[in-house]
């Protein structure tokens, strides 16, 4: 058996005690960008995250009506993962980008967001260190979550399914998880995974299946 069933669970992180409407996973605003229908109302936008997806909703929002769509990334323009190509277009269409910076909460009042506070960080290195003393507050009223997918836990760990540290499914050399016979590839395994990887892993999970059955 083969698993590649993707990763669709937007990963978000607490922002504030209190609920907000205004909070938004980056695949509800793009299904209903796709779908041709508007999310009223967005304001002033503040996008988290670094990837397509990111640069992607960014320019939904604006197309949506959006007052102004700003990304907001941890590390600096080098290391974003988003396609050069793709973050081009999305300054074109008016995206503003703020690099080495981290989102760490919002204020919101009676479900309105007022503001996201933010502090200015260091990524000169593999870690991401946050500035002392450097903390500023960017004024908002909607917040898009693009920060990445994970698949769905409660369905794999069902199946008795062992993930790693980063919620994805482990798997040895040669894409078998831990139960025996039981392969797996894609999103579900890889992180950042694009396109071509989960074909490169097909390809590859098929050709260790192959050996697997028949020696």
């Amino acid at each position: 058996m083969f698993l590649g069933i993707g990763a669709d669970i937007p990963s978000i992180y607490k922002l504030a005690n209190e609920e907000c409407k205004y909070i938004y996973k980056s695949n509800y605003i793009l299904r209903e960008y796709n779908a041709k229908r508007i999310v009223e109302n967005l304001g002033d936008v503040i996008v988290i995250g670094g990837g397509n997806v990111a640069t992607d909703s960014a320019r939904a929002a604006i197309r949506m009506g959006a007052k102004s769509s700003t990304i907001v990334y941890r590390r600096d323009e080098n290391k974003m993962p988003a396609r050069k190509v793709e973050l081009d277009e999305a300054i074109k269409d008016g995206v503003q980008v703020i690099y080495n910076t981290r989102v760490i909460n919002a204020d919101i009042n009676s479900g309105k967001i007022k503001c996201v506070n933010c502090i200015k960080t260091d990524s000169s290195t593999d870690q991401v260190i946050d500035i002392e003393n450097s903390n500023f507050s960017i004024k908002a009223d909607s917040i898009i979550f693009a920060i990445g997918l994970k698949p769905d836990k409660k369905l794999i760990e069902k199946e008795g399914i062992e993930l790693d540290e980063r919620g994805l499914i482990k798997v040895d050399e040669n894409y078998m998880t831990n139960i025996e016979g039981v392969f797996a590839g894609g999103d579900v395994s890889q992180n950042k995974a694009t396109v071509c990887k989960a074909i490169e892993a097909g390809k590859n999970a098929a050709v260790a299946i192959n050996k697997y059955i028949y020696g």
